[in-house]
């Protein structure tokens, strides 16, 4: 059998972790602060049900064929417990996070050749623990090569389209100009169409521009109809609506990832000597809003 286990199974990690216990070829686990006793997902084709291996302490780990790493980006070296007793000599690593720096930001703590830089869009929240709701199809992109290959292998049988990309790059760059701008109603509190104006769009219209050309810059393919779509995102979001996991987080009271969402791209604008001024500010005033929030840099 091939051992998966999920590091942080919270909407992402849980709704991956379900559907690969579907498959009786996989043994999976889950590793979890608080005890569930089975997971539950609502996906559009209906509720499917799992009851994993569950873990609650890095003392019950033993080594996995895969590791796949659901946390917040801010979290890296709070899963070294974990990824100390889950890796084995063969074992691989696919950091399942938002952002462009999943590598970097886990290469003090694994063999580089052993990790799998993943993007995933799946839209997914969880009601309670070990409850959670999938609200459409899910997309993943690893980069070519065998370990991509062999985790996108992993999602054959699930509802969850994966592939490897020889342009990887590319991939995380174009969700993150497509998700950059979230910051706003995180910042806001409240959904950017009913309060949208030419104002709002220059704004919204900015932050994607700059991150659209920061990863130009990178090496990414990032087409202006990326941007133009991101900017009619915000423009049609309606109230009550929730802007992504940041904007979830922030009305959470929960810390938020702002470094690998927005502050990546000041960063790097600054590396290629692109000015990034829309996402230095709001980044600063997302700061400074009194809410809880981490800094990678």
């Amino acid at each position: 059998m091939t051992s998966i286990a999920i590091v942080g199974p919270g909407a992402i990690g849980g709704t991956l972790a379900a559907w690969l216990a579907q498959n009786a070829a996989f043994d999976v686990s889950v590793c979890v602060r608080t005890p569930i006793t089975d997971l539950v997902v609502e996906t559009p084709q209906g509720a499917i049900t799992s009851t994993p291996k569950i873990l609650t302490a890095p003392s019950q780990a033993r080594p996995v064929d895969w590791v796949l790493v659901t946390t917040k980006a801010y979290s890296a070296d709070a899963t070294a417990p974990w990824l100390k007793g889950l890796c084995g000599p063969e074992t691989r690593v696919a950091i399942i996070q938002n952002g462009v720096e999943q590598v970097s930001l886990f290469a003090h703590l694994v063999p580089v050749d052993r990790l799998v830089p993943v993007m995933i869009n799946l839209p997914a929240s969880r009601s309670a623990p070990g409850r959670i709701v999938q609200s459409r199809h899910g997309i993943i992109a690893v980069p070519a090569g065998h370990n991509g290959e062999t985790f996108a292998d992993l999602f054959t049988q699930t509802e969850i389209e994966a592939a490897a990309h020889a342009d990887f790059v590319s991939q995380l760059w174009v969700k993150l100009t497509s998700n950059c701008a979230a910051i706003v109603p995180a910042l806001i509190l409240r959904a950017t169409g009913p309060v949208w104006s030419d104002d709002m769009e220059a704004i919204v219209r900015a932050l994607a521009e700059e991150c659209a050309a920061v990863g130009r810059a990178e090496g990414a393919e990032v087409p202006q109809s990326v941007v133009e779509h991101t900017v009619e995102n915000m423009r049609t979001m309606k109230d009550g609506a929730i802007g992504g996991s940041i904007h979830a987080d922030r009305l959470a009271g929960n810390p938020m990832e702002i470094e690998a969402r927005n502050g990546v791209i000041v960063r790097l604008g600054k590396k290629h000597g692109i000015a990034t001024p829309a996402n230095r500010m709001l980044v600063t005033l997302l700061g400074a809003s009194g809410t809880p929030w981490r800094s990678g840099a």
